[in-house]
Formats: structure tokens, sequence, C-alpha cells
């Protein structure tokens, strides 16, 4: 990842979530994707935990959904481009 989006990333699974006030699901959609790229059980366990199973997978897709096209406009490629060659798949 570079630029812009690595930035906005880097904050946003950085942010420590207030606990005076609920999570959101993109709060702990966020903060579970970070944790399973860091390999982190306890705070996939806790981001888990903050919302329903379905929230969370809503949250996922839609994370996994902005990441692709953000990284698609960064390196002027199509989104299943991206998607693809992040997946280790041939191109279509």
């Amino acid at each position: 990842m570079t630029g812009g989006f690595r930035r906005a990333w880097e904050k946003l699974t950085r942010t420590e979530v207030r606990r005076d006030r609920a999570p959101n699901l993109f709060e702990a959609a966020a903060v579970y994707v970070a944790a399973c790229a860091e390999d982190d059980q306890e705070r996939i366990d806790e981001a888990g935990a903050w919302v329903s199973p379905e929230a969370l997978s809503f949250g996922v897709r839609e994370l996994a959904c902005r990441a692709v096209v953000a990284l698609a406009r960064e390196r002027g490629e199509s989104p299943q481009t991206v998607a693809r060659a992040l997946l280790g798949l041939p191109a279509a």
C-alpha cells in the first residue's frame, strides 16, 4: 500500500476505540482486519465481540471493497486486476 491510502489505513487501524461508547461495525472491521494481518488473536477476539458476526462480515466486506478500489485508483488498474493480484491469482 502506498501514498494516501497507506496513511489512512494506518490511522484507522491505530485508532483506539473510545470506551464510553459502543464501537460501530466499521471500527470493529478495521480493528479485526488489522489484527488478522498482525496475527493478534487477542484483538481479533476483542473486535469480534463488539458487533454481531453478520455486522462484522458486512464491515470486513465493505473494507475490502474500499481497499481494492483505492489501490486500483492508485495503481491505475481495474479493481478486478488488483483483487486477483492481492490473492495471487493469474490475470483473468
